[in-house]
């Protein structure tokens, strides 16, 4: 049976089909999502992360999306690295398309 995370992916993925060698597995307790090899996204909690950098995170932030962030038994730990794409774009095919990409870029320059 598939839970409504996997039924997320399946979705996200499709949005993703024009760029090619978009694959999922399992991350931790959700999804990661690669292009390549290179990870660039993840799916937790049925919310997409994009991964972004010190130019990319205020385009985020200015639409209003927060950065992935867990709890331990003494603190919350942000997570700055992952932004929450917000759920206007993840409908919108084209503009999630392009911050897919732009992340896909990010992720490949930590890389190096």
């Amino acid at each position: 049976m598939a839970s409504s995370s996997d039924d997320f992916a399946d979705f996200i993925v499709d949005q993703l089909a024009a760029i090619r060698g978009v694959a999922r597995g399992r991350f931790f307790g959700g999804i990661g999502l690669s292009a390549s090899g290179t990870q660039f996204a993840m799916i937790m909690g049925g919310t997409l992360y994009f991964v972004v950098n010190d130019d990319t995170r205020p385009k985020y932030e200015s639409l209003g999306s927060k950065c992935f962030s867990y709890s331990t038994k003494k603190k919350t730990v942000h997570v700055k690295k992952y932004y929450s794409v917000p759920a206007a774009v993840l409908e919108d095919q084209d503009q999630l398309i392009v911050l897919a990409r732009e992340s896909i870029r990010v992720a490949n320059s930590v890389k190096r």
